[in-house]
């Protein structure tokens, strides 16, 4: 391709590109999910958070299924502010008890829903959220009023596998992370810095 045939492309993507900026112009918060088989849902949404953080953005974050494992994201984010409130009770499929996990579910949503509510926050990260609705702990008509209801300038971030079609739809953002290798396949242990 000659100089002139690329400048010429690269100067009608420029003016696509200026078109699609300009049109643009609704400014508020937005429900981004991060959903799938892949690894790196819960990454993609700390980056995100911490990418917040960094801009002086105040972030809340309320982890469901997590259990009491060393925490790097917690560990950087909580001493700039970041409030986390975090289920504990590690995996469902490790305490094999549906009542407590619903309760430890529904305790933790308290939190959920009283940043939903805050004006000052300017993001809350839902990490696992999904598995809470599929596994009907918490109404799904819940978290859409609670989405629905939050300060127009908030974000939430909604993190996990086998996300509803109806969060999915009421989204402005989904990204659908696919799996087509992981190290743990081949026998690698999950990895403190990498995997969590």
């Amino acid at each position: 391709m000659s100089d002139e045939r690329y400048r010429e492309r690269q100067q009608r993507v420029k003016e696509r590109v200026a078109a699609r900026v300009a049109a643009a112009q609704d400014t508020r918060g937005i429900v981004i999910v991060f959903t799938g088989n892949g690894k790196g849902k819960t990454t993609a949404a700390f980056g995100t958070a911490t990418r917040a953080v960094g801009h002086g953005h105040n972030v809340g974050v309320i982890q469901f299924i997590k259990g009491t494992w060393p925490n790097g994201e917690r560990n950087l984010l909580e001493p700039l502010g970041v409030e986390f409130q975090v289920m504990a009770t590690g995996f469902t499929w490790d305490t094999q008890n549906r009542d407590s996990d619903t309760e430890a579910c529904l305790a933790v949503w308290e939190h959920a829903k009283r940043m939903l509510a805050d004006e000052t926050l300017d993001m809350v990260l839902l990490d696992e959220l999904t598995y809470m609705v599929a596994y009907d702990y918490l109404p799904l008509e819940e978290v859409l009023s609670a989405l629905k209801k939050r300060p127009a300038h908030q974000t939430v971030i909604i993190t996990g596998r086998g996300c509803h079609r109806d969060i999915l739809e009421y989204a402005d953002t989904v990204s659908e992370l696919r799996p087509v290798k992981h190290a743990f396949e081949a026998g690698i242990k999950a990895q403190i810095g990498i995997d969590y």
